[in-house]
């Protein structure tokens, strides 16, 4: 189980101090959105690379942007472990994942909460994670839907059929109250903002999340 902070709910004039913060976190979920695909802006490429050069872990950077085909390779080449981009935003997604994974990253599709899953099962021949998004993307700290989770299981159950080492993530509304639900539907990758960045103690906060989905061992 691994937990991934979302730096959306980070201080933006101290991201070095709290990438500190998160330090005992398996990632740093980094939100990209340029306020075309999403109606909301945040950070773009070169703070990416300047995150990169400071992060104590590795950079899972989710892109709500247009035409990703276009810019995703760039954030596998700045650095980021992993490269998540939304499925309807994708022009040739196979195409995409082999240019992420040249470029040296994970790839990662994201459904948006009215995107279908069924459409795009092929894709688990070469996608290295699925995220499941729990909320509308564009803003932190909104309410967890849990009308996702039937969609969670969906994928985590194409996993099993298929076989093969590919994780399902999980973004929005994630904290103590809704990760083992996230967990039991079969999420293994939890995204939390708010629920680690408004804790008194960020470093326990994230301990509590991966003792919670740890504890939920059977998917589904």
């Amino acid at each position: 189980m691994q937990i991934a902070p979302s730096i959306l709910s980070a201080d933006f004039a101290n991201l070095e101090r709290d990438l500190k913060r998160i330090a005992g976190a398996d990632s740093a979920h980094v939100d990209v959105m340029d306020y075309h695909f999403v109606p909301n802006l945040t950070i773009g490429l070169p703070v990416v690379e300047a995150l990169h050069r400071v992060s104590p872990i590795p950079l899972d950077c989710h892109l709500m942007i247009d035409d990703p085909d276009r810019w995703a390779p760039a954030y596998a080449e700045a650095g980021a472990d992993s490269v998540t981009f939304h499925i309807e935003a994708a022009g040739h997604p196979e195409d995409l994942v082999k240019d992420l994974h040249a470029a040296g990253a994970k790839a990662c599709m994201a459904l948006k909460p009215g995107t279908a899953f069924a459409p795009y099962e092929e894709l688990l021949e070469v996608v290295d994670m699925v995220l499941v998004m729990t909320v509308e993307p564009g803003f932190g700290g909104q309410s967890f839907m849990a009308d996702q989770l039937p969609k969670v299981r969906e994928v985590r159950e194409a996993i099993r059929r298929r076989g093969g080492e590919i994780r399902i993530q999980v973004d929005g509304g994630v904290s103590a109250a809704t990760i083992e639900q996230c967990a039991e539907a079969g999420a293994d990758v939890f995204v939390a903002g708010s629920a680690v960045y408004g804790a008194e103690d960020a470093a326990a906060a994230i301990d509590q999340l991966r003792e919670l989905a740890s504890a939920c061992v059977g998917h589904g």
